[in-house]
């Protein structure tokens, strides 16, 4: 049931214009997706939700906009050059590449659908240890062992695993021969922490203080699935809270409670999120948990909370003879001013793409509505109001008698504050469901009566209830219903 419902909600946001297949006319291109006209509305209110929780509502958050391009000592400093790969294993048969450790994965989660829970601990046991390890060996072994073959050919023939990195590099200069390589960042984290003091200098910014940012990042995944939850192209929300040191566990504990908040108050349900702690930590974490949603496939990481210590700023100060330190003036317990330092880091990192994902699978529904003899299904996207593409539908009931003219009047007076849909075509009926899969939470109709007393009716989408209002109450009821304030409060 559950890979039926993913299948549902992918051809749902094809075919309502949220999300569209890259180049598709050219058959399109691995693992990249376009965002159609409704789905940038949504995505576009997310990253809203987002900012203004982390940055509007914190005085001591500050947003950026940092650059893609990077000079590329900034990847050297960060570890990305030495140590960002995935294992990697090639079948000899079908010349596939998959990635040694989601193969194992995929098996463990068949024991377990199998209900061979004891092999399927075994296994886990054994990836943990390998990851941990870097025991690129013994991932190999852990794929004889159980036997894991090629999805393609079906057969066993393996290569060695080896690490593959991720980053995707370019070249910048006007001529081949004198250019540089240059990457295309694989995360925006660099971004602030090469702007550490720009920021606190020209924002006068105490320690504890974050800086946020959204933006694309790049990938190039080995292997890509699931829609847009493993892209090569992405989009990431992070904050970078900066402490004193010594005081990152307790910034970490804090975090990770605010944030999984957060997505609860996206009334999506909050059974259907869980901590996972890392087994292994990067290599700049003394702590690190990832919140994860239950997706249709199953539970997957949506966004992670790291205490990142001063692994970055440090490396960026050596590599770039910068210092990149705090003076903090406050006093210790011992009355002296602590002085210099090198700030902790405690970092949030939320993928954009994956909130989307998740928002639109947890919001999809289907529903049985009508009287008993006249059964229908109807699809609803029960998206919260404020984050909904369209606010309101309007729709006058016909195309005639002066209806589209009070239509367009109505539309006129809202659409300064609210994003609207404005539609003549077919019968009410098919235009409240074409809304409905949509998401939109009013839809509003203007008849006959409208021209006799001006009023108007309003229909909710979640109840499919209709009522009669004055058209000079619209946008009081609109007001009330959809506000920031109901999320974010």
């Amino acid at each position: 049931m559950s890979e039926e419902l993913f299948k549902k909600v992918v051809s749902h946001a094809k075919e309502y214009g949220f999300v569209f297949p890259s180049s598709e006319i050219y058959d399109g291109l691995g693992a990249v997706y376009d965002y159609g006209q409704n789905g940038v509305e949504l995505k576009n209110n997310l990253r809203q939700y987002w900012w203004k929780a982390m940055v509007q509502l914190h005085e001591n958050i500050v947003g950026i906009d940092a650059a893609i391009f990077m000079h590329p000592k900034t990847w050297k400093a960060s570890g990305h050059v030495d140590g960002f790969s995935d294992p990697m294993i090639d079948n000899k048969d079908s010349k596939k590449r998959y990635r040694a450790d989601q193969l194992l994965e995929d098996k463990i989660a068949r024991y377990e659908k199998d209900g061979k829970t004891q092999k399927a601990q075994e296994l886990q046991l054994g990836l943990d240890q390998a990851l941990l390890e870097n025991n690129l060996g013994q991932l190999k072994s852990l794929i004889e062992q159980h036997e894991i073959v090629c999805p393609i050919s079906g057969t066993r023939n393996w290569t060695d695993v080896r690490q593959f990195n991720l980053m995707f590099s370019t070249e910048m200069g006007a001529m081949a021969e004198d250019a540089d390589k240059i990457y295309l960042r694989p995360e925006t984290a660099q971004g602030i922490f090469v702007n550490f003091l720009n920021v606190q200098k020209t924002g006068r910014m105490k320690i504890p203080f974050g800086i946020a940012q959204t933006g694309k990042a790049f990938r190039n995944e080995i292997i890509a699935r699931q829609f847009i939850m493993r892209m090569r192209e992405f989009e990431q929300m992070e904050m970078q809270f900066f402490v004193r040191p010594g005081t990152q566990k307790q910034w970490y504990e804090y975090w990770k409670e605010a944030r999984l908040k957060w997505h609860h108050k996206l009334g999506l349900g909050d059974s259907k999120y869980r901590y996972h702690d890392h087994v292994k930590l990067a290599h700049y974490a003394d702590a690190a948990v990832d919140i994860e949603f239950e997706f249709p496939f199953g539970f997957k990481e949506l966004e992670g909370i790291h205490s990142r210590t001063d692994f970055d700023l440090k490396n960026h100060q050596e590599l770039s003879g910068k210092k990149l330190q705090y003076f903090d003036a406050e006093l210790d317990e011992n009355g002296k001013p602590y002085g210099n330092y090198i700030p902790y880091v405690v970092e949030t990192s939320v993928g954009l793409d994956r909130l989307f994902l998740s928002v639109l699978c947890a919001s999809y529904k289907e529903e049985e509505v009508g009287e008993e003899d006249k059964k229908d299904t109807r699809v609803v996207l029960t998206l919260p109001p404020v984050l909904a593409p369209y606010k309101v539908a309007i729709f006058p009931l016909t195309k005639k008698d002066g209806l589209p003219e009070v239509a367009r009047k109505l539309m006129d007076e809202l659409k300064l504050d609210y994003t609207c849909f404005y539609e003549e075509k077919d019968a009410i009926g098919k235009r409240y469901r074409r809304q409905d899969a949509l998401g939109t939470p009013f839809c509003i109709t203007v008849d006959h009566e409208s021209l006799e007393n001006q009023t108007v009716t309003i229909r909710y989408r979640d109840t499919m209830q209709q009522e009669r209002i004055a058209m000079s109450k619209v946008k009081e009821i609109l007001a009330q219903e959809i506000s920031w304030g109901k999320l974010l409060v």
